[in-house]
């Protein structure tokens, strides 16, 4: 049960990791060189998506890691 567990938090930090990575930063080095910051964008599409399974993995990961916690 153990090693599933580690298994699986290993998983889901690397899931973690590249869903982190894709989402998409806004502005970027461009406030250095006097470009506006004050753009209101909405999620939307995929970009929505990506959020939300971020948030769903960063709690399965803080669960695991909790109930991986309590079996040691």
């Amino acid at each position: 049960m153990l090693t599933f567990l580690l298994i699986a938090q290993i998983i889901i930090a690397v899931t973690l990791g590249l869903s982190t990575l894709l989402q998409v930063r806004g502005g970027g080095l461009g406030g250095i060189f006097g470009q506006s910051d004050t753009v209101f964008r909405t999620k939307r599409g995929i970009e929505k998506s990506l959020f939300q399974l971020t948030i769903a993995l960063v709690i399965m990961f803080v669960l695991v890691s909790i109930w991986v916690l309590l079996i040691i």
